[in-house]
């Protein structure tokens, strides 16, 4: 029996299917005996992101009968979000290319899997292809998550990798598979479109949700730090480049049961060429982002990540110094989060007692943020602002 209709074009025929399923299983040939296609729960919405779906059944082989799964992806232009609705009309050609959408099937389509460092692999992609010219499938193998949250030797491991994955040579033929010009493409994007000028209307301030969390000292360095971001994207222009992930948060590095030490990929939609330290963003701050942990806790996982992270680059021979990776760093965090931590896509809604406390952490990892750009100022550049 097989019950895949849900998949509407994003489906394979029933001989494709079995070769991929032979494929995953590691055998040579088998007989599908059922599949069915669900809906993949997932709590948070993605603009490129069309459908998540699983792709389940049993096979007969020489060996017997045995599961199979598949992840199945559907990417799209994110024109064709119901968030692109909301967006001026004048700007839409604007907003639209800054979001890519196809960086996520060039890479599955291409040999990164064996390219990246030891102790970080991305799953085995068996099918990819366009349904049109502004979307695509994905097939990917399903990885076994281990769920228990991280603790500080996880995200120690994490970060060394991540050194290794910016600065290995063997990556870097493939960082051309995303953007280039991510940093001031994305200020001169959705900060300067959306965000800055929502910071700079007094009504904001106000905002029952946002009062309570970002007091008038926070909100006066945040704005400051918006004058001051010609300056940081001058500096960060001169900063040494590598290969990012983009968005390489926890749920985005899959723990596999049974292999601790390893982590899984996920999520290329943001693959990119950016200054060293990128990633650093995302691996610390996207669960205070979502809600899932402490801001408290950054002052010690941002000491132990930088360190593990420029061991990763040792390991791949990049010289990097620990103070320019450093400032690169802070201010990368600064533009890809500091700058948008005010809640803005909860502000149409009832302030819940949940809301608030999201909204404080993120007021918090905003301090945290803006004190490391401080702590991290070059002099000279310290006593002209000062």
């Amino acid at each position: 029996m097989h019950a895949r209709s849900l998949l509407g074009p994003a489906d394979v025929d029933d001989e494709d299917l079995a070769r991929m399923v032979a494929a995953s299983l590691g055998v040579s040939r088998v007989e599908l005996l059922d599949s069915t296609a669900v809906v993949a729960a997932y709590d948070l919405e993605a603009l490129t992101t069309a459908g998540r779906f699983w792709v389940s059944g049993t096979a007969r082989h020489d060996g017997g009968v045995a599961p199979y799964a598949f992840f199945v992806k559907v990417v799209q232009c994110w024109s064709r979000s119901p968030m692109f609705t909301f967006v001026p009309e004048h700007l839409r050609e604007v907003a639209q290319a800054g979001v890519p959408w196809r960086s996520e099937p060039l890479v599955y389509g291409s040999d990164l899997g064996v390219r990246l460092p030891p102790g970080l692999s991305l799953p085995r992609a068996h099918a990819v292809f366009d349904l049109d010219e502004l979307s695509a499938a994905i097939w990917l193998d399903a990885v076994d998550v281990d769920e228990t949250p991280w603790d500080q030797e996880r995200f120690g491991a994490a970060a060394r990798l991540l050194g290794r994955l910016a600065a290995s040579p063997a990556v870097r033929a493939l960082a051309g598979l995303g953007r280039r010009d991510v940093v001031r493409g994305y200020t001169g994007g959705r900060l300067a479109l959306q965000v800055i000028p929502a910071l700079q209307d007094e009504s904001l301030w106000r905002h029952p949700l946002v009062a309570d969390a970002f007091d008038d000292h926070l909100r006066r360095r945040l704005l400051d730090a918006v004058e001051a971001l010609p300056e940081f994207l001058n500096e960060l222009d001169a900063m040494p480049l590598g290969t990012a992930h983009g968005d390489a948060c926890p749920r985005n590095l899959l723990v596999e049961r049974g292999h601790p030490n390893a982590f899984v990929a996920i999520d290329f939609g943001f693959w990119c060429e950016a200054p060293l330290g990128f990633d650093l963003s995302q691996l610390l701050l996207g669960e205070v982002q979502t809600g899932e942990r402490s801001a408290a806790e950054l002052g010690e996982l941002e000491e132990l990540c930088l360190r593990e992270y420029m061991r990763g680059l040792a390991d791949e021979g990049c010289e990097a110094g620990l103070e320019q990776v450093r400032r690169a760093h802070a201010l990368l965090m600064l533009i890809f989060t500091g700058v948008s931590a005010v809640p803005l896509e909860h502000l149409g809604i009832e302030p819940t007692p949940e809301l608030k406390r999201l909204a404080r952490e993120r007021a918090a990892a905003t301090k945290f943020i803006l004190d490391l750009v401080d702590i991290t100022m070059p002099a000279a550049s310290s006593g002209r602002r000062g």
